[in-house]
């Protein structure tokens, strides 16, 4: 049997975690659900996952402050990461950038939105600026 590819969530609201994780899983995915922003670089390097989804606004350190140390670090330069945020202002989508994201999905988005998204990344690999 196929390993299915892994992804990182990094996101403290429940409600929003729960329904990433189910279309995730129903899409092929294995999620592995993180609330904790001090948590995510320790897990990122145990699972070397296929994509990181992160919240930018989290307990611990921001999804910004991730993606920042996950492109400063070799080992996990390569990962594909989704920053999302219920902050819809250009400013914020050019920062998550800016600190490295492949892409950045405001809240509320579309769960076909999500799906697309992760498609893209995963068998895409990363942007190219």
């Amino acid at each position: 049997m196929e390993e299915r590819p892994t992804i990182i969530l990094v996101e403290d609201e429940d409600n929003i975690a729960i329904a990433i994780e189910i279309l995730m899983e129903r899409a092929g995915y294995d999620v592995v659900h993180v609330r904790d922003g001090a948590q995510a670089l320790p897990n990122i390097r145990a699972q070397s996952p296929a994509l990181v989804i992160l919240d930018v606004t989290l307990p611990g350190l921001s999804g910004y402050e991730i993606c920042q140390q996950m492109r400063l670090d070799p080992a996990l330069v390569d990962i594909p990461v989704l920053i999302m945020s219920a902050r819809a202002s250009e400013p914020e989508r050019r920062k998550g950038l800016a600190m490295g994201a492949d892409l950045f999905l405001t809240k509320p988005f579309s769960m076909d939105e999500m799906r697309a998204s992760v498609t893209r990344l995963i068998e895409g690999g990363r942007h190219e600026n």
